[in-house]
């Protein structure tokens, strides 16, 4: 097997192996070292088995309101294990299909642990050996891992990290979720369709604090309604972990402090980077935090090192480390019309319920610009799809520069935004303008509806609310 490449890639990950097959198909010589499961966390133990364990999650909700359409379902049984199961197999097969990717584009696959040596140079350990490689172009995709807290750490059993929250062996009676960034809004949410008793904690003064504060408001009200119990402005100073249950301290921002018992808590504060032992120190490879340092081609300070993904920064999301991989590599191989990531239009998605999507400009980031904003909103419950399938709890708020007519930011919550939120990006990346929007045609009856109704009531002409 070659030990020399055009690019070598170090991590699996979705920026990882979209970068090596973009390598590959622009005809260099290239190789992908993973230490673990092609597909990276994302794939493994993030986004795609906990949108497996989600649908459980809905369909436990759907069983308990069949009424609401008619049905009497009497009693149902539900086997968390055999939900776990599912979500293993659909990472199990998408990882089978990544390999089989590498090979249908004749990417050599490198088993092991790879540790930058040089410029250009890496070795890469596995089964108590090491072997040398070298590369003209290194890309760093080695993502992230749960970030702990002072004084909360996972210990595998009552203090879980998401690994642990998705392959529980029972459910927990009562749950505290620390963080409620997408992870612990999804986790919060599953766990309380599946019957848990779910205390939600956030130190910052609002639930999703990336998103805009009219949906943050909304979710938290959801929540609530909903028998979750929410905490912000709050942290959780201290956990201790007893034989049957976990023991926190909450402390509030005014210093009042409070006791809750729980059987698990769950730890989804964030994330930070791998960088440790990857070669970093050696080669004067600047980072910040916990982060690798590069521009917007993704070249660190050292040529012909590159970094993408969880492991370059916020925001931690697999399709910004998939459209930086692609970028990276076209760049370094001087394809023609690259344009660098623009961080202000990468979609954000969580899929609790409702489901919460957005890109651009939250209203208080586009109003500190200084300039003239105009703002439209369409409540779902003027949206006849919406009625129609009993999900009705949600709205969709847009955001123009009132003078120029640009989409600066949209934010949705209810049900499958998720899946509609590209629309908008769509807009964005077009530079369509409110006049353009407002001008096409919405199929009836659609949730999107609610989308061009937003856009519609920025301009003063809304015609359903």
């Amino acid at each position: 097997m070659s030990t020399s490449f055009d690019v070598m890639v170090i991590g699996g990950g979705p920026g990882g192996y979209v970068a090596a097959i973009r390598a590959a198909q622009l005809g260099l010589r290239t190789a992908l070292v993973e230490e673990r499961h092609l597909g990276g966390i994302c794939l493994n133990w993030g986004c795609i088995p906990t949108k497996a364990l989600l649908q459980g999650a809905e369909v436990a909700h759907t069983l308990a309101h069949a009424g609401d359409f008619g049905f009497s379902t009497g009693a149902v049984n539900f086997d968390i294990k055999r939900l776990v199961r599912h979500s293993r197999e659909v990472a199990e097969r998408l990882s089978g299909g990544i390999g089989y990717l590498m090979d249908k584009n004749n990417i050599t696959l490198v088993d092991g642990r790879a540790r930058l040596v040089g410029k250009g140079s890496l070795s890469v350990e596995a089964d108590g050996r090491s072997l040398a490689y070298r590369a003209d172009h290194i890309i760093l995709a080695t993502g992230a891992r749960p970030r702990a807290l002072p004084g909360v750490a996972p210990d595998g059993d009552r203090v879980w990290s998401y690994f642990e929250a998705m392959v529980p062996e029972s459910l927990p009676e009562s749950l505290l979720v620390i963080g409620s960034g997408a992870i612990g809004m999804e986790f919060s949410s599953l766990y309380h369709d599946l019957g848990v008793d779910v205390t939600l904690v956030e130190a910052l003064g609002q639930l999703m604090p990336q998103e805009d504060a009219e949906v943050s408001g909304f979710a938290r009200q959801l929540y609530e309604r909903r028998g979750i119990k929410v905490r912000t402005a709050t942290r959780v100073s201290a956990v201790r972990p007893d034989s049957d249950c976990v023991t926190c301290t909450l402390q509030a921002a005014d210093g009042s402090e409070q006791t809750v018992t729980v059987e698990r808590v769950i730890l989804a504060a964030g994330v930070q980077g791998n960088i440790e032992d990857i070669g970093l120190e050696e080669l004067g490879v600047q980072t910040e935090g916990s982060f690798i340092s590069t521009d917007a081609w993704c070249r660190t300070n050292v040529a012909g090192i590159y970094a993408i993904g969880d492991v370059a920064g916020p925001p931690c999301l697999a399709h910004k480390a998939s459209h930086e991989g692609v970028i990276c590599v076209e760049k370094l191989a001087g394809v023609a019309g690259v344009y660098p990531l623009d961080g202000e239009r990468v979609p954000g998605c969580t899929y609790c319920r409702p489901q919460v999507a957005s890109v651009g400009l939250t209203e208080a980031a586009a109003r500190a610009t200084g300039r003239p904003v105009a703002v439209g909103r369409c409540n779902l419950q003027a949206n006849g799809k919406a009625l129609a399938t009993g999900d009705a709890s949600g709205f969709v708020k847009t955001v123009f520069d009132a003078a120029s007519g640009e989409l600066l930011g949209a934010h949705m919550i209810g049900p499958d935004v998720t899946e509609q939120i590209q629309g908008f990006g769509l807009a964005q990346s077009l530079e369509a303008t409110d006049a353009d929007l407002a001008a096409t045609l919405f199929a009836h009856p659609t949730l999107s509806e609610a989308m061009h109704e937003a856009v519609l009531d920025a301009m003063g002409r809304a015609l359903h609310q």
